[in-house]
């Protein structure tokens, strides 16, 4: 018996599903028609053991070696990583306390130049004092030469002074006593 054909939309035949299944009898899923189980089953066991077999003698071991392998690495990383940020802390607490001592060694060579600026400028402050004492003394030495010589001049011309004044209001000399007394009182 020919399978009925039907014609598209599209001008073209196809068998009908029926006719391809040996027309119209009734049968439902091929799954379901125990007559091919036992092939079915057979396959189905088959399949279940190569399956079983790949997974647990190739798939499963690359799986596992990959996850060991990944597990290593992550293992060897953090190590690592712990080592040098181990390293890190011990060079940051060497170079923490390197510049606590770089920071005290310039504090003291600061503190070393500070007293020996001051002792310095104390030792200038002395000379330049001495100096101007000494330049003090030496003028006030003088002033009190040209003191002393001023005053022995001015007994002498405040006595020629009187001597005209006297001379002058009175007409005649005063005598040498009489102005070195009057002089005399006067001072």
């Amino acid at each position: 018996m020919a399978a009925p054909e039907k014609t598209d939309e599209h001008g073209g035949t196809y068998a009908t599903t029926e006719a391809a299944h040996g027309g119209g009898e009734a049968g439902g899923l091929p799954q379901f028609d125990t007559s091919v189980w036992a092939g079915q089953i057979v396959y189905l066991l088959f399949l279940f053991f190569v399956l079983y077999l790949l997974i647990s003698k190739v798939f499963a071991p690359r799986l596992r070696r990959v996850m060991d392998e990944r597990a290593s690495t992550i293992s060897t990383a953090v190590a690592t990583a712990r080592s040098v940020q181990a390293e890190a802390a011990e060079q940051a607490a060497a170079a923490k306390a390197e510049v606590e001592q770089a920071r005290a060694d310039s504090r003291r060579v600061a503190a070393e130049a500070k007293a020996r600026v001051a002792a310095d400028a104390e030792a200038r402050r002395q000379a330049e004092e001495a100096e101007v004492n000494a330049k003090i003394e030496a003028a006030e030495a003088r002033i009190a030469a040209t003191r002393d010589a001023a005053m022995a001049n001015v007994s002498t011309i405040a006595a020629d002074t009187a001597s005209a004044i006297v001379e002058r209001l009175t007409g005649k000399p005063a005598s040498a006593a009489e102005v070195a007394s009057a002089v005399k009182g006067a001072a």
